[in-house]
């Protein structure tokens, strides 16, 4: 069920960047029925941990393996939506920057799945730097809690730089990539962002910053469900 909001909310998100309506607004309007409430629905980059696409996994193994006899559309549907989903802020920075990423860098700030774990089994961030790899970009990261994590996972990858600061990532980066709600990403000090960086420009992936505010900033912003849209998201995947 939870599973099931998170997806329900990016699906509205990808449709609002295209009908240029603000997915924060309907948020607020959705939540505000004490029916529905507003837990597990906010717009971001997609589920991850070990529970949630564990269960979602099994429930359609079910009945893709013939022992209920039921096709589970929805639970199929919440699983295709959430791996979508994980690559939209790469999509957006292709948008951005063209599909050619070589000799570029970005700075990450977020790699475990959620705000206070170093979980990082099948978290967003791994799709997203996976994928910046394959397009022979380099990332500088950094994580609170899931450095050593990264480091186990990406022992072997030249292209990943795990910084020890939050800002040691913005140096010499062309854009800044915000995949984890951490509560010390919130507040961050933007003029020195905005210095740091080769363009000012952010992917927020957890909608934790106020379009109007980093525009007047000077600011390009791009998050989920509040304007520019990312290209087909249900492209071919690229290798």
């Amino acid at each position: 069920m939870l599973a099931t909001r998170i997806s329900l909310m990016n699906e509205l998100a990808n449709l609002a960047e295209r009908l240029d309506a603000d997915i924060e607004a309907v948020r607020r309007g959705i939540g505000s029925d004490p029916r529905i409430g507003y837990n597990f629905i906010y717009a971001g980059t997609g589920y991850g941990g070990s529970c949630f696409p564990k269960d979602v996994k099994a429930l359609i193994h079910i009945h893709t393996a013939g022992q209920a006899g039921y096709t589970a559309s929805i639970v199929e549907g919440v699983e295709a939506v959430n791996e979508l989903q994980k690559r939209v802020l790469f999509d957006k920075l292709c948008a951005h920057f063209g599909d050619d990423l070589k000799g570029r860098t970005f700075a990450l700030w977020g790699l475990a799945f959620k705000p206070n774990t170093d979980d990082m089994r099948e978290a967003p961030s791994r799709t997203v730097m996976d994928l910046l790899f394959a397009h022979g970009a380099r990332v500088q990261a950094y994580d609170p809690a899931a450095m050593r994590e990264a480091s186990r996972i990406y022992a072997n990858q030249p292209a990943l730089t795990l910084c020890d600061k939050r800002n040691d990532t913005l140096q010499d980066a062309d854009g800044l990539i915000v995949i984890t709600e951490w509560n010390e990403f919130r507040s961050p000090d933007f003029t020195y962002i905005k210095s740091t960086l080769k363009q000012p420009v952010i992917f927020d992936g957890r909608n934790l910053y106020e379009p109007d505010y980093l525009s007047q900033l000077g600011f390009t912003h791009y998050a989920i469900g509040r304007g520019h849209p990312a290209p087909d998201l249900r492209r071919t995947p690229s290798r």
